[in-house]
């Protein structure tokens, strides 16, 4: 068996992928484009990816190829029908990293809420070693017990998310993006609703029509001045512009991304013109990558390996 991995920089180079190897041979790409898929697949039996699209174009030349491997949930850059006329499988992998970006989720809560740029640059300035009070109050923060905490997207991490807030004592409240969610531990609300309540918005839902470019000025408008935004689920839920114009004029607290709209960060992006850390924090897509998250998502990549050819026969 042959292993081909089109872009293995995508999992970091610190994981143990000797499993792989007993199965055998492992080729490792760092990156690849169509072009050079073409012809790093051609004996191929398993190609394992991130990004790069599988179509025609990238894979008809592999005649071995039986089983195509996504690092990921979704599965946009994958030509589904191509694969079924061909007869080929693909995988992808759902759940493994719940608990990774839940914990950044609160990362970035915690940097904006408590101001911590400030109080860390203030004390490596040395201003608080000329200063006479033991406790500077000069940005003030509250605690998140008794707030209200709106989730957009109640799946696996949302409600991940949920369970954590309701620990800290925060009222939660969450929006369907579907319409169809529906969770009997916490109240599901309108929009509208959610934006004008919730003292700390996150999002954690899949791109898709309904969601593209939902928090936008309008959105953003209807938040409380106070509210802190995180966006953890995909960059185009987000009007980055629509949302540097809410930040600069004060319409939100502040805000905490982990994806945008187009990665890695385009020039063009106006949010590289807030340079406050109070107000943004941005993070360059890495809630997902904690070690744990990854070694379990290429440990089930194998076991996907595995069990795929145990079960036919070539």
């Amino acid at each position: 068996m042959k292993i081909v991995f089109l872009d293995a920089k995508s999992i970091g180079e610190d994981i143990d992928l000797s499993g792989y190897e007993a199965l055998g041979e492992v080729v490792k790409y760092d990156f690849s484009t169509v072009e050079e898929t073409r012809e790093r697949v051609k004996d191929a039996d398993v190609i394992i990816l991130n990004k790069v699209p599988i179509n025609a174009q990238s894979i008809e030349t592999a005649e071995n190829l039986k089983l195509v491997c996504v690092t990921a949930t979704g599965t946009n850059n994958l030509d589904k029908e191509y694969l079924d006329k061909r007869g080929i499988a693909w995988r992808n992998v759902a759940g493994y990293s719940t608990e990774s970006v839940a914990q950044h989720t609160f990362a970035m809560l915690f940097y904006l809420l408590e101001h911590l740029p400030y109080y860390d640059e203030y004390v490596k300035s040395e201003k608080y070693v000329k200063d006479r009070l033991f406790t500077h109050f000069d940005r003030k923060f509250s605690e998140i017990n008794g707030k209200t905490w709106g989730i957009i997207g109640m799946g696996a991490i949302g409600r991940r998310v949920a369970e954590i807030a309701k620990l800290f004592g925060c009222k939660v409240i969450y929006y369907s993006t579907t319409k169809k969610n529906n969770q009997k531990d916490y109240k599901r609300v309108a929009f509208e609703e959610l934006l004008k309540d919730s003292d700390i918005v996150s999002v954690h839902a899949p791109l898709t029509p309904e969601t593209e470019n939902l928090m936008n000025k309008v959105a953003f408008a209807k938040m409380k001045k106070s509210a802190i935004f995180l966006n953890l689920g995909r960059g185009p839920i987000v009007s980055e512009q629509d949302l540097a114009d809410a930040l600069k004029a004060g319409e939100i607290r502040a805000a905490g991304l982990d994806v945008l709209c187009v990665e890695p960060m385009s020039e063009q992006n106006p949010l590289k013109e807030v340079k406050d850390s109070d107000r943004l924090l941005i993070t360059p897509h890495i809630a997902w990558a904690s070690v744990e998250a990854r070694n379990r998502l290429m440990s089930i990549i194998l076991g996907q390996i595995q069990e795929f050819f145990a079960s036919h026969l070539f």
